[in-house]
């Protein structure tokens, strides 16, 4: 069985595990916290590339970043991460073959293949962490657009405010519907600087009311973009993903989206494969190319 050295690199941390052609992980996760330089990044990855070479097939990351229709290099900026991290020659850590894949991108690969899409053509992945990513299965192929850069959640909603996005621009789908958002709302809501979306929800669970409204103003402006994907795209199924996921309370979205689609009805469900799901999707498509069924 062929075998993939997998990272999930972000703008805080860069995880790793060796996994396997079927999506298994074959050794224990590991995770590191991401230099700060793009040559930093680079010397760290090359540095854990040497050590697991000999035993791999190839490489597979998963990325901040549109990542090009080869699955070769980054085809767009990446705010949240290293200046120049865009430009860091990939391909040149190992003698191996390697590939990368945008990390919302992966995880909706890894949730169609592996997790709680499986058996569904129409899979929509909604990964919520710091940002806002976006992952759409289409006919039992991954959606990219023309450049590899589709699928990105940088659209504006209106609540009334203003607020600047990771990407630039103003009052995104991102910046409302994120974890960093829900620190934002959390913020203003109470009047504290220090406070944090996990401070909000610890004040929900211990029955503060205006927690709890602040929450559900929140999870409403979830709701919006899961009623227009669903709308866009008329999936089987919209997987959510991430740590906060946890908290959302995902049979009342459903039923609520449902009632206002002008689309067909869909399943929404939270994701299977947890915090190492887009390791997983990195490895998944990297074991596509190797086994030949990508060009």
């Amino acid at each position: 069985m062929k075998k993939f050295l997998a990272f999930d690199i972000g703008g805080t941390k860069i995880a790793y595990a060796v996994v396997a052609e079927n999506g298994k992980l074959q050794t224990e996760r590991r995770k590191i916290e991401t230099p700060k330089t793009k040559d930093d990044i680079y010397r760290c990855l090359e540095e854990i590339v040497r050590q697991y070479e000999p035993e791999i097939d190839a490489v597979a990351i998963a990325t901040a970043g549109a990542v090009s229709l080869d699955n070769k290099r980054i085809v767009s900026s990446v705010g949240n991460m290293a200046p120049g991290y865009r430009d860091i020659d990939f391909q040149s850590l190992s003698s191996k073959p390697v590939y990368l894949e945008n990390d919302a991108n992966a995880v909706a690969w890894a949730e169609y293949k592996t997790g709680a899409g499986k058996g569904y053509n129409n899979v929509i992945v909604i990964a919520i962490g710091t940002g806002l990513g976006l992952g759409v299965i289409a006919d039992g192929h991954l959606f990219k657009g023309k450049s590899g850069a589709g699928t990105e959640a940088h659209f504006s909603i209106n609540r009334g405010q203003k607020r600047r996005c990771s990407c630039g621009a103003y009052d995104c789908y991102e910046i409302y519907a994120s974890g960093t958002a829900l620190g934002l709302d959390a913020k203003e809501a109470f009047g504290d600087e220090h406070m944090t979306s996990y401070d909000l929800i610890r004040l929900m669970q211990e029955g503060n009311p205006k927690a709890k409204e602040v929450f559900d103003m929140w999870q409403n402006d979830i709701l919006s973009g899961i009623i227009g994907f669903a709308n866009l795209f008329d999936p089987d199924m919209i997987v959510l993903f991430g740590s906060l996921v946890e908290y959302i309370e995902v049979g009342k979205l459903e039923k609520e989206a449902n009632k206002q689609l002008v689309s067909s009805p869909f399943l929404l469900r939270k994701a299977d494969n947890g915090h190492n799901a887009a390791m997983i999707g990195a490895a998944l498509i990297a074991a596509d190319y190797v086994n030949g069924n990508r060009k």
